[in-house]
């Protein structure tokens, strides 16, 4: 009798890769990638929370700035479990943003960069066999998303007292 090649119970012996799941390069790529904008992200915000106009702004730029920057520590702690070496460099996000002098405007700006990241995490996440990472990352998406909202409510509000 000829037994299969490949048996189903092997299944869960197989590599990462083979079974469509992202290989450590690109998951450490992938996670400097998301470094690199946090850091950028984190900056933006520790920047235009010195910005006092309008009323709770700064408010919203330092809670901000301290979310990013918890991203940036769990994403240095993944890259380093994965044997990779953390990014030093800042996204260009910071330099586009900062030339932006109207902070409503860096606001709405910021609040892009924000989507971006969901949208990233969104196509990573599936990819992610570490159940560890996995939720990581699902929870940074959720807090992004709770940042991209709670900035909208702020600039709905100064549309509404135009």
């Amino acid at each position: 009798m000829n037994e299969p090649t490949s048996p189903p119970c092997g299944a869960a012996d197989a590599d990462d890769v083979y079974m469509g799941y992202a290989g450590r390069d690109e998951i450490v790529a992938a996670l400097n990638e998301l470094l690199e904008a946090e850091r950028a992200g984190a900056r933006v915000a520790a920047e235009s929370a010195k910005t006092r106009s309008p009323a709770g702004f700064a408010e919203l730029m330092r809670h901000v700035r301290a979310d990013e920057a918890h991203w940036c520590a769990m994403l240095d702690r993944h890259i380093r479990c994965l044997d990779g070496s953390p990014s030093h460099s800042t996204g260009d996000f910071h330099a586009r943003a900062m030339a932006i002098a109207d902070p409503v405007e860096r606001l709405s700006f910021l609040n892009r960069g924000q989507q971006w990241v969901v949208r990233k995490l969104e196509a990573l996440m599936p990819r992610i066999r570490d159940d560890r990472l996995h939720a990581d990352l699902a929870e940074m998406a959720q807090r992004h998303r709770d940042n991209v909202a709670a900035a909208e409510d702020f600039l709905g509000r100064l549309q509404s007292r135009k």
